[in-house]
C-alpha cells in the first residue's frame, strides 16, 4: 500500500465502530518505520478532533485500518432547536 492510499483511510476500532480517518503519519527517520498515525475524528459537520494512535495499536491495514483497541467517543449531542414565535392576524374580507 502506498502512503497516499493510506492517508484518508477509514479507521475502525476493535468493535468495528468507525473512529475516523487517517490524517497524518509520523515515521522514525532512522528506521523508516511508522511510529504514530493521527486520526481526524468527525464529530459533526463543523467540528473535528484529532487523536494520535501508536503503530502498536493497529491490528491490520487494508481496505480499512483496524485497531486492536476500543476508542470511546463522546456521544454527539444535538443542538437545541431555535424556537420562533409568530403571530398570525386573521383578516376578514368584506
Amino acid at each position: 500500500m502506498k502512503i497516499k492510499e493510506f492517508i484518508g483511510s477509514t479507521v475502525l476500532d476493535k468493535n468495528a465502530n468507525v473512529v475516523g480517518k487517517v490524517d497524518n503519519i509520523d515515521f522514525n527517520t532512522e528506521t523508516g518505520k511508522i511510529e504514530t498515525i493521527t486520526l481526524t475524528l468527525q464529530k459533526n459537520i463543523f467540528s473535528r478532533d484529532e487523536l494520535e494512535i501508536s503503530f502498536e495499536d493497529i491490528a491490520t491495514i487494508g481496505a480499512y485500518v483496524i485497531l486492536n483497541k476500543e476508542i470511546e467517543q463522546e456521544p454527539e449531542v444535538p443542538e437545541e432547536p431555535e424556537t420562533v414565535e409568530i403571530e398570525i392576524e386573521d383578516e376578514e374580507q368584506e
